[in-house]
Protein backbone atom coordinates (compact mmCIF):
# COMPACT_ATOMS: atom_id res chain seq x y z
CA UNK A 1 0.00 0.00 0.00
CA UNK A 2 3.15 2.29 0.34
CA UNK A 3 6.69 2.22 -1.29
CA UNK A 4 9.31 4.57 0.21
CA UNK A 5 12.38 5.28 -2.02
CA UNK A 6 15.36 7.53 -0.25
CA UNK A 7 17.74 9.82 -2.31
CA UNK A 8 20.33 12.01 -0.95
CA UNK A 9 23.31 9.99 0.89
CA UNK A 10 26.73 10.23 -0.27
CA UNK A 11 30.53 10.99 1.15
CA UNK A 12 31.16 14.00 3.57
CA UNK A 13 33.63 15.21 5.31
CA UNK A 14 32.98 15.48 9.37
CA UNK A 15 31.46 19.12 10.29
CA UNK A 16 29.29 18.69 6.58
CA UNK A 17 25.83 18.18 5.90
CA UNK A 18 23.78 16.13 3.78
CA UNK A 19 19.87 16.28 3.54
CA UNK A 20 17.93 13.02 2.68
CA UNK A 21 14.62 12.61 1.35
CA UNK A 22 12.36 10.00 1.23
CA UNK A 23 9.53 10.13 -1.36
CA UNK A 24 6.10 7.80 -0.56
CA UNK A 25 3.47 6.80 -2.81
CA UNK A 26 0.12 5.19 -1.77
CA UNK A 27 -3.08 6.09 -0.05
CA UNK A 28 -1.82 5.59 3.20
CA UNK A 29 0.92 7.56 3.54
CA UNK A 30 -0.68 11.03 4.46
CA UNK A 31 -2.12 9.45 7.66
CA UNK A 32 1.19 7.44 8.89
CA UNK A 33 3.60 8.57 10.91
CA UNK A 34 7.32 8.38 9.46
CA UNK A 35 10.71 7.78 10.46
CA UNK A 36 14.14 7.44 9.74
CA UNK A 37 16.55 4.63 11.18
CA UNK A 38 20.03 3.67 10.47
CA UNK A 39 22.32 0.39 10.50
CA UNK A 40 26.19 0.64 10.46
CA UNK A 41 28.25 -2.36 9.38
CA UNK A 42 28.45 -5.20 12.77
CA UNK A 43 25.82 -2.99 14.56
CA UNK A 44 22.16 -3.34 14.88
CA UNK A 45 19.78 -0.94 13.27
CA UNK A 46 18.74 2.03 15.66
CA UNK A 47 16.18 4.37 15.93
CA UNK A 48 17.19 8.09 14.60
CA UNK A 49 14.24 10.06 14.43
CA UNK A 50 10.17 10.22 13.61
CA UNK A 51 7.60 12.33 12.95
CA UNK A 52 3.55 12.87 12.97
CA UNK A 53 1.43 13.24 9.97
CA UNK A 54 1.10 16.18 10.78
CA UNK A 55 4.59 17.12 11.80
CA UNK A 56 3.38 18.99 15.07
CA UNK A 57 5.06 15.90 16.85
CA UNK A 58 9.19 14.90 16.43
CA UNK A 59 11.41 12.28 18.21
CA UNK A 60 15.23 11.88 17.87
CA UNK A 61 17.80 9.88 19.25
CA UNK A 62 19.96 11.45 21.98
CA UNK A 63 22.83 10.79 19.77
CA UNK A 64 21.30 13.19 16.87
CA UNK A 65 19.27 15.86 19.29
CA UNK A 66 20.81 19.82 17.55
CA UNK A 67 22.58 18.08 15.14
CA UNK A 68 19.38 16.48 12.80
CA UNK A 69 15.93 17.68 11.79
CA UNK A 70 13.05 15.76 10.39
CA UNK A 71 10.65 17.03 8.70
CA UNK A 72 7.67 16.26 5.94
CA UNK A 73 6.04 17.50 3.23
CA UNK A 74 2.59 16.20 2.62
CA UNK A 75 1.83 17.87 -0.67
CA UNK A 76 4.86 16.42 -2.13
CA UNK A 77 4.37 13.16 -0.31
CA UNK A 78 8.46 13.32 1.09
CA UNK A 79 10.09 13.30 4.54
CA UNK A 80 13.50 14.88 5.00
CA UNK A 81 16.29 14.54 7.37
CA UNK A 82 18.53 17.58 7.45
CA UNK A 83 21.69 16.28 8.43
CA UNK A 84 24.47 18.87 10.07
CA UNK A 85 27.51 18.60 11.41
CA UNK A 86 28.22 15.12 10.89
CA UNK A 87 30.24 12.71 12.61
CA UNK A 88 31.95 9.52 11.47
CA UNK A 89 30.18 7.51 13.70
CA UNK A 90 27.04 8.66 11.69
CA UNK A 91 28.24 6.92 8.74
CA UNK A 92 25.70 3.94 8.64
CA UNK A 93 22.97 2.64 5.59
CA UNK A 94 20.11 5.20 6.44
CA UNK A 95 16.39 4.09 5.78
CA UNK A 96 13.13 5.37 6.00
CA UNK A 97 9.94 3.94 7.52
CA UNK A 98 6.32 4.40 7.92
CA UNK A 99 3.64 3.13 10.01
CA UNK A 100 -0.10 3.42 9.64
CA UNK A 101 -0.52 4.75 13.14
CA UNK A 102 0.35 8.76 14.17
CA UNK A 103 2.32 8.15 17.23
CA UNK A 104 6.33 8.48 16.43
CA UNK A 105 7.54 5.25 17.85
CA UNK A 106 11.80 4.60 17.76
CA UNK A 107 10.39 0.56 18.02
CA UNK A 108 11.76 -0.47 13.69
CA UNK A 109 8.89 -3.51 14.84
CA UNK A 110 6.10 -1.11 14.07
CA UNK A 111 6.80 0.07 11.28
CA UNK A 112 4.87 -1.93 8.18
CA UNK A 113 6.64 -0.16 5.37
CA UNK A 114 10.14 0.33 4.22
CA UNK A 115 12.38 1.24 1.88
CA UNK A 116 15.80 0.38 0.30
CA UNK A 117 18.07 2.58 2.33
CA UNK A 118 20.30 4.94 1.36
CA UNK A 119 24.66 5.11 2.18
CA UNK A 120 25.79 7.65 4.17
CA UNK A 121 29.59 8.00 4.91
CA UNK A 122 31.38 10.68 7.35
CA UNK A 123 35.40 10.70 6.64
CA UNK A 124 37.49 12.59 9.51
Amino acid sequence: QVQLVESGGGLVQAGGSLRLSCAASGRTFSKSAMGWFRQAPGKEREFVAAVTWSGGSTRYADSVKGRFTISRDNAKNTMYLQMNSLKPEDTAVYSCAARTYEPPSPNPYEYDYWGQGTQVTVSS
